[in-house]
């Protein structure tokens, strides 16, 4: 099922919050990726890829065309789930690079290049260098989540990687908080029933 409400990026890391573009945060079941509208949206909420390359690509696929990327998507989802799930909460060990082979599959389809761009800073304009992609085709739309992925690997403490503590919530996050003491995806959301089921429960014991 997919909604109109915006997804939900509370992990504090984007490759987990592509893991939660599928979630239950509430009761039902919601996919912000179920189609290639969805998978549109979700990238431009993600700031994964700009706007006019978003608007080229849409005007440019054949039909159905987008909806089969937006199905490798939740594929790749499902393996990075699998992946995430077998090693969070230790220090990700070494031979875990032995399971790499369907995101670096995807990552060496990747087409970057260098150029040389003016950019404003307090001093006045400055001359920098930045990695730019060609997005050729909608295939390439699965590129930049590829690449926020190899990057959790890489640079994510997976001792910190938890799953919320809510009823029934699929939620994930990397707990950045000084004592790792984070339960909640939200304590806007799962955090505040806790605290009402746990204040009902005291009420009942009266």
């Amino acid at each position: 099922m997919e909604f109109d409400t915006p997804p939900v990026f509370i992990a504090d890391s984007l490759g987990l919050d592509f893991l939660n573009s599928i979630a239950t945060p509430v009761d039902t079941p919601v996919d912000w990726l179920s189609s290639g509208e969805g998978l549109l949206r979700w990238l431009a909420q993600a700031e994964l890829v700009p706007t006019d390359a978003l608007k080229e690509l849409k005007a440019g696929a054949m039909p159905g065309e987008l909806n089969e990327v937006a199905k490798r998507a939740r594929a790749l989802r499902e393996w990075f789930r699998r992946f995430v799930h077998k090693h969070m909460g230790r220090p990700l060990p070494l031979r875990a690079l032995q399971e790499m082979g369907p995101l670096n599959k995807v990552l060496q389809r990747d087409e970057m290049f260098s150029q040389i761009s003016r950019y404003r800073e307090h001093g006045g304009d400055r001359f920098e260098v930045r990695v730019m992609r060609r997005w050729r085709t909608a295939e390439s739309l699965l590129l930049p989540i590829a690449e926020a992925l190899a990057k959790f690997v890489c640079e994510e403490d997976f001792a910190r990687v938890k799953a919320c503590d809510g009823h029934r919530c699929t939620l994930v996050f990397a707990d950045h908080t000084q004592r790792q003491a984070r339960r909640w995806c939200s304590m806007a959301i799962c955090g505040n029933r806790a605290k009402q089921a746990a204040h009902r429960s005291r009420l009942k014991k009266r």
